[in-house]
């Protein structure tokens, strides 16, 4: 889509001659990299397509909360996974607000391991699967990791304490250890224990999954976005939906068009550009910017934008007791086993995964346990409810090139562009890891004594990755080791997206440690004149 194609729709756009850094989105990615780069004096521009709810906006009620802060313009699915059929306008359940997922977010933050880095060398050939080696490692990483850590103020790590552990953590752990398992524990989590980095401890608020009214949980609209607002050096614009990434003749980034809350259009002049949309918005812009210099889509010379979008494979074991569990009274997810979450295939499958606690609010669990279905079985789910103990199995999936994000030309948003069409097949890795995780769960809570367990099928999306992702040879991906286009000088993608692969850990802490790392090399190219 032109310039001139997006002024004949929406008019003559208003001009914003000021040069500054523009990042797209305002969350994990997006929110830290402005903060690392307004504290070290460089001006940004932060769009945000969402408004900026502050705590006490925050709704107390699943539903309204979700209606409040979820992602919900038009969006379509296809393929064979069962959200086609159960949430087709809904493949994922992230946010559209200041702060974006990370204020909708559970608050695990578990690293990465060193093989995840290295999954082509470590997997080798699996059939259907996209694998590649990631341009960085560990090593690399790791200090970004202490970094984000800090920032967060993860439990269990750089002697914070741990959080308490509530009923739903202590059947978890209880039958963890009746089967065997060693590694399990309250976190790491994002929710302090005790008070920390001007935030207090958790009031161990059981829903609070979707907003945080008393800031315990982190995220960047608690932390990172004041404080980048505070350097008189962000100017952070709410309701502001990005529509075009533009370039000069020489191809570098110069701007970017977007519509405010009336739907008029402006333009941002743009030294650089972070893109940090989530990974279904994120290639949804770059392939609307497409140009003369790039027919397919900005930064898509390649033909990567979009594709390899992953999801982590993902699936609930709700256990029904004889006595009262009451598994909601407590932070929502803060328990953790981790000895699944390795690289053996003698269980049938490549890569790992991690069993977490969880809990949803009724009508939550009306909603999702198990869609569509009605009658007896279902009821008896619900009647259970306080005696009933949750996890949430979550690993990695593999990277598929079939795996995509594309433009649906006959479906429209509200602002009448293109929306993003999601399309996902599991890949027989992704099934044999989820049934090998069901089996595990069945086995945890029948040594603690369930009389009946149920699996729950995935929910929409809330880990979304891949889709511009890292690569050392342009031709393999959308951006190079520091998540800068290949192609297009001055663009740079800052979300999940970039991920290579999606390892078993739940990505907000490998976002954020990538952030920082991205915003200390922009600051020191543009130091340099490079950038």
């Amino acid at each position: 889509m032109s310039d001139q194609r997006n002024q004949e729709r929406f008019g003559a756009a208003i001009d914003h001659d000021e040069e500054a850094v523009v990042i797209i989105g305002s969350g994990a990615g997006g929110g830290t990299v402005a903060y690392e780069l307004t504290r070290r004096g460089i001006p940004c521009v932060v769009l945000e397509a969402g408004a900026w709810l502050q705590p006490e906006d925050y709704e107390n009620d699943e539903w309204a909360a979700f209606n409040q802060m979820a992602w919900l313009d038009n969006r379509t699915t296809s393929g064979t996974w069962r959200i086609t059929k159960d949430f087709p306008n809904l493949p994922a359940w992230i946010v559209k607000a200041v702060g974006g997922s990370t204020t909708h977010w559970s608050g695990a933050t578990p690293r990465f391991k060193e093989y995840e880095f290295k999954t082509r060398t470590y997997y080798g050939d699996l059939d259907g699967a996209n694998l590649l080696d990631w341009p960085i490692d560990l090593a690399e990483l790791a200090p970004y990791y202490d970094l984000a850590e800090q920032a967060i103020g993860s439990t269990h790590r750089h002697g914070r304490p741990a959080l308490p552990a509530n009923n739903n953590y202590k059947v978890f752990a209880n039958g963890a250890e009746r089967v065997g398992y060693k590694h399990y524990a309250t976190g790491p989590y994002g929710t302090n224990a005790e008070p920390y980095d001007g935030r207090p401890a958790s009031v161990q608020d059981g829903f609070n999954f979707q907003g945080d009214k008393s800031t315990a949980k982190w995220s960047t609209a608690v932390r990172e976005v004041p404080r980048a607002v505070a350097t008189g050096k962000c100017d952070l614009r709410a309701h502001s939906q990005a529509v075009q990434i533009t370039h000069d003749k020489q191809g570098k980034v110069d701007g970017v068009l977007y519509l405010d809350k009336a739907g008029a259009l402006h333009r941002q002049k743009a030294r650089i550009v972070c893109v940090a949309g989530n990974s279904i918005e994120s290639p949804r812009l770059l392939l609307m910017s497409a140009s003369a210099q790039h027919p397919d889509g900005l930064a898509n010379s390649s033909g990567q934008v979009g594709r390899n979008y992953m999801r982590h494979t993902t699936g609930s074991v709700y256990a029904r007791f004889d006595e009262k569990v009451h598994m909601y009274r407590g932070e929502t997810m803060a328990g953790i086993v981790a000895d699944e979450a390795r690289h053996d295939t003698s269980r049938g499958f490549a890569g790992g995964y991690y069993m977490e606690t969880l809990s949803l609010g009724v009508p939550f669990m009306a909603a999702f346990v198990e869609p569509g279905s009605w009658g007896r079985e279902f009821t008896e789910l619900l009647d259970a409810y306080d005696r009933t103990a949750g996890m949430w199995v979550v690993g990695e999936d593999m990277p598929q090139e079939t795996n995509r994000v594309t433009l649906n030309t006959g479906a429209k948003d509200q602002w009448g562009l293109p929306v993003p069409n999601v399309h996902f097949d599991d890949h027989p890795n992704d099934v044999a890891m989820r049934e090998h995780g069901y089996q595990r769960a069945d086995l945890l809570y029948e040594a603690v004594g369930a009389v009946g367990t149920h699996h729950t099928p995935p929910y929409p999306a809330t880990h979304n990755l891949g889709t511009n992702r890292m690569s050392e040879r342009p031709e393999d991906g959308v951006v190079d080791r520091w998540g800068q286009a290949h192609d297009v000088p001055g663009l740079f993608v800052s979300d999940g997206s970039q991920m290579t692969t999606g390892a078993a850990a739940n990505p907000t802490l490998t976002i954020v440690a990538l952030a920082i790392r991205q915003a200390e090399h922009i600051a020191d190219e543009m130091g340099k004149g490079s950038l």
